[in-house]
């Protein structure tokens, strides 16, 4: 946590082009896959300073090292998924969501190459990162949706990350997993078989989006308005430049494979809602899953935990109309 702080303090410029202070915002996110996308966007295309805002973008290991700097003032936000938001808030924190990226599960069930067939997952042992993670979740309930009850017919483990998943599925200790482009390019590429797409299972799961608290909405509203119009920008340049968007793809998880970028694009750039606005159906769903050991969700209201008002001043500006010339 020290070598953290350290690296929030970091003096960085802190003039505009015509001299005045620009107002800092400090940022984090963890883990090098698409889904931060919009927030790579702002970083190397210099949105935030554009927006009038001095920024630290900085990039963690965990998100709950990240959560615990948003706790303790060290962050004014945080990107993440809607499983880092319900437990804290839940808990009694004012944690809350403000921007929504990734509205879905944009995962893919990889399998050994002798599974052909979703029904001959019934007696297999699959992988995740770990148990309880998002990666965790969305596996099982993809699972339900195409008839398997990841209970009863399969046995799921911890695992690792996606190195070590593939090595696991070599020694045939699991026989499937999940994972997103570019990955599953490269599970192919070591002869494993992508069987299909969470993607079009359309399960509403807020996969990555934007955490604040609402003690810093209310004293730093201005700033995250600037916040918000600058990863708006960035969505509609992931919508519109494609080249120097998988340029940005390639340099921030380090793959040059053109069809890995390919298909990276094509998955995420039309998942990321042009408005970012939160929805309530993508808390609802792990509402629901953590219910029957957490009585007291069962009658939580997914809208407590979203706060949408930056989302609807920004696009009531025509903010967003002006972007895509509407």
């Amino acid at each position: 946590m020290a070598i953290f702080v350290v690296v929030l303090t970091m003096t960085m410029a802190m003039l505009t082009d015509n001299g005045q202070a620009q107002e800092r915002i400090r940022i984090a996110w963890a883990g090098a896959t698409p889904t931060n996308a919009p927030i790579w966007v702002v970083e190397e295309r210099k949105l935030l300073a554009k927006h009038g805002l001095n920024g630290e973008v900085i990039s963690i290991s965990a998100s709950p090292i990240a959560m615990q700097a948003l706790m303790s003032g060290e962050l004014d936000v945080t990107v993440t998924s809607v499983t880092s938001v319900v437990p804290t808030r839940t808990g009694g924190a004012d944690t809350v969501m403000i921007l929504g990226m990734v509205p879905s599960f944009p995962d893919y069930l990889v399998t050994v190459p002798s599974v052909t067939s979703i029904e001959q997952l019934k007696g297999k042992s699959g992988g995740v990162n770990r148990l309880g993670s998002t990666s965790d979740l969305g596996i099982r309930l993809a699972l339900r949706k195409l008839g398997i009850d990841p209970d009863k017919d399969v046995k799921i483990f911890s695992i690792g990350a996606a190195p070590e998943r593939f090595a696991a599925l070599s020694k045939g200790v699991i026989q499937f997993t999940s994972m997103a482009e570019p990955f599953t390019r490269e599970a192919e590429k070591l002869g494993f078989r992508t069987l299909t797409s969470f993607i079009g299972l359309k399960i509403p799961f807020w996969y990555n989006a934007v955490l604040s608290r609402e003690a810093i909405i209310k004293a730093r509203r201005p700033v995250l308005l600037r916040f918000t119009r600058a990863m708006m920008e960035a969505v509609h340049f992931i919508k519109t430049q494609k080249e120097a968007t998988k340029a940005i793809f390639s340099k921030k998880m380090r793959i040059t494979d053109n069809e890995s970028l390919e298909r990276a694009y094509r998955d995420f750039a039309p998942m990321y809602p042009e408005n970012l606005a939160v929805t309530p159906d993508g808390v609802k769903t792990l509402l629901d899953d953590l219910a029957p050991k957490n009585p007291k969700l069962a009658g939580a209201d997914p809208n407590s935990f979203i706060d949408n008002s930056l989302v609807r001043e920004v696009e009531a500006s025509g903010f967003v109309k002006q972007l895509y010339q509407r």
